[in-house]
């Protein structure tokens, strides 16, 4: 007989699936953008910090959509059931996408042919715009969902695909 360490139990507060309304895409993302959005929908899959204030019925299920100009935060459980939907306004957003925008078209464009200080400052600013993003968006979410550092990144990330023109 073996001693086994005992099994930690799931963690409730977490995210395990992550969907983008399809409809809410740009039509042609570029190939940086959906990278970065690729790369988000992994890593929170991977470790994520996601709890509905006043709830404790995780795991969740997170559709992220644009609606008439707004956010949509649609959140069920594991077993598909509808929890809640928050609904906030791109507005208070929008300045710091579009600067970030700006900016991550810079860098993609830098490391083709910029030397890599150059690189360095301009990755710098954007990893300045995406933090100021993030927090705008904790802020913005709190008394509704609970959400860390890091988990709140990605998820500016994957915003930030749906709020993209191309």
């Amino acid at each position: 007989m073996t001693d086994q360490p005992p099994s930690e139990p799931p963690r409730r507060n977490r995210l395990i699936e992550i969907n983008l309304d399809q409809k809410s895409l740009a039509p042609r993302a570029n190939q940086g953008s959906q990278h970065d959005r690729d790369v988000a929908i992994y890593d929170l899959l991977d470790e994520n910090s996601f709890a509905l204030n006043d709830r404790d019925d995780g795991p969740y299920k997170l559709t992220l959509a644009r609606r008439d100009d707004r956010l949509v935060f649609d959140v069920c459980s594991e077993d598909e059931v509808q929890l809640i939907t928050h609904v906030l306004s791109f507005s208070p957003l929008r300045r710091i996408m579009k600067d970030y925008f700006l900016i991550c078209d810079s860098y993609y464009e830098a490391i083709k042919s910029a030397p890599p200080s150059k690189i360095q400052t301009i990755d710098m600013g954007r990893r300045g715009l995406h933090d100021e993003g993030s927090q705008l968006l904790s802020d913005r979410l709190e008394g509704k969902i609970s959400i860390d550092h890091s988990t709140s990144r990605r998820l500016f990330t994957l915003i930030c695909s749906l709020y993209w023109k191309g």
